[in-house]
């Protein structure tokens, strides 16, 4: 690989740590992207392994903010969406899931901005999830279901939240791509050569995150949301 092409893959990395680090969401929309263009063979095991402990500084960070009954319920949808999602990929091509689930999420933000608070209840969780487990198996974006469920709460509470639920389902991730043989050393050896550019994002948030509650928190909440739609019809 070029110096070039590792400086770009580095800078991305160091802008999706300081992403996701302040407002919950984001890293894998950024530096996915990147490695699809300057190096596939990387993804999707170095973007899981850097995400590991990127998610767990920040649910330790916010530790007393973690919505544990929201955790559970979404990671118990998510696992049933999975394996939904494997039955969609068998059916559909994935560009028209693509444009499926780009359409779908730009109309649920446009709901959202017309739409007040809601209650976070257990339809609403155990259905972000299950969306989460059907568009991160099908197109590797799980992000905006969970994203729009927690629009509404207090800072500390999305981030470490999202980040829980983010966590447990890289681990089952990653262990399946080992078990059956997807994680070549390749991958891991990029994740560790851009720690140190993972590190020096998340470092940075320490003057964001504090600052990024209320309604700028959902205005990042929605615009990623809309971005992660666009780049599905993309």
């Amino acid at each position: 690989m070029s110096l070039p092409l590792g400086a770009a893959i580095a800078v991305s990395v160091l802008f999706g740590g300081l992403l996701q680090g302040s407002i919950g969401v984001g890293f894998a929309l950024v530096v996915s992207p990147v490695l699809a263009l300057a190096a596939p063979a990387l993804l999707p095991g170095t973007v899981l392994i850097l995400m590991l402990p990127m998610n767990a500084f920040v649910a330790w960070r916010e530790r007393w903010s973690v919505d544990r009954a929201g955790t559970a319920w979404i990671t118990l949808g998510r696992c049933a969406g999975a394996f939904a999602g494997l039955a969609i990929l068998a059916a559909l091509p994935a560009g028209s899931l693509r444009v499926f689930i780009g359409f779908a999420t730009i109309l649920t933000v446009g709901a959202s901005l017309m739409n007040g608070s809601f209650r976070l209840g257990r339809p609403v969780l155990l259905s972000a999830g299950l969306i989460t487990g059907i568009t991160e198996t099908a197109t590797g974006i799980g992000g905006p279901p969970m994203a729009l469920a927690y629009q509404h709460q207090p800072g500390p509470v999305l981030r470490a939240t999202l980040a829980a639920c983010f966590l447990i389902g890289e681990v089952v991730s990653l262990a399946l791509l080992a078990a059956t043989e997807r994680l070549p050393m390749e991958q891991v050896v990029a994740a560790a050569w851009l720690l140190p550019a993972l590190g020096l994002g998340v470092a940075g948030t320490r003057w964001l995150y504090g600052r990024l509650n209320g309604r700028p928190l959902r205005v990042a909440m929605l615009a990623f949301a809309l971005l992660s739609g666009v780049v599905c019809l993309l």
